[in-house]
């Protein structure tokens, strides 16, 4: 197994109280497959994330990934944030070759790797362009670009579309699902909203609060190509729905 997660305990105090972020999880993925973290606030989705990442150590259990013990961070995998990242002072083209330039690669691979991941983001003729002079839909585009660029074994995406509006959100889980299938890349993405990790997601790792834990991981049979409206679409989604005991009358009649 490509990440193995095993019996992960995370606990800390806030206001001198113990808070369980993670209790007792264990989880196996694929190399190639697209996860979904979903879950409501405090959940511990978030605290997983950053063990997979390397950010957090778990303070007992073990967190492995191609057999390695997970004890910081690794230059061979990425983390996307919500915040986008992008240095002001720096154009997009200077923004997507950052990490290539700690990697040593050439000016002119650098230029042309770059600019390759600019269209695959949809964002070619913008590279003379400033991070202000963008929508926040295309500064995530920029940050997906430059995550691509280095090759990375893992991206880790934190909530990356949750400052979005609706419409440039879907746009972007399109895109995202689109690159995942064409990069064959391990993702594992952080969310809290139902109807996006059933459009991305190969599985969903479905989690609860006090203590943050694993409920269910549910399979979505549905392939690269997933019509929102459609019935295996929404028949996941109300199999999710009901895991958080939450009603879905009307949705499938405002689908339809």
């Amino acid at each position: 197994m490509y990440i193995e997660v095993r019996d992960a305990c995370k606990h800390f105090i806030q206001d001198g109280k113990e808070f369980i972020a993670l209790d007792h999880v264990s989880l196996d993925i694929e190399k190639g497959e697209f996860i979904c973290l979903l879950g409501p606030s405090g959940c511990g989705k978030s605290t997983l994330l950053n063990a997979l990442a390397g950010f957090e150590k778990v303070n007992s259990g073990t967190v492995r990934i191609d057999g390695k013990e997970v004890t910081e961070p690794s230059i061979s995998n990425i983390t996307i944030f919500q915040n986008y990242g992008l240095l002001p002072w720096r154009n997009v083209l200077k923004n997507v070759e950052l990490g290539l330039e700690s990697k040593k690669v050439s000016k002119e691979d650098r230029e042309k790797i770059s600019k390759k991941y600019l269209e695959l983001v949809g964002l070619s003729g913008y590279e003379k362009r400033y991070p202000k002079q963008l929508s926040g839909g295309q500064q995530q585009r920029v940050a997906i670009a430059r995550g691509l660029a280095v090759d990375p074994d893992i991206i880790f995406m934190d909530e990356p579309f949750g400052a979005l509006d609706a419409i440039t959100r879907m746009k972007l889980q399109e895109d995202i699902l689109r690159i995942s299938k064409e990069e064959k890349k391990t993702i594992i993405f952080v969310t809290h909203d139902i109807e996006e990790a059933v459009f991305l997601a190969d599985r969903i790792v479905v989690m609860m609060t006090d203590p943050g834990r694993i409920k269910s991981i549910v399979k979505v049979p549905l392939g690269a190509h997933r019509d929102r409206t459609g019935e295996d679409f929404l028949y996941v989604r109300d199999k999710i729905f009901e895991l958080f005991n939450i009603k879905t009358e009307g949705f499938i009649e405002y689908y339809i």
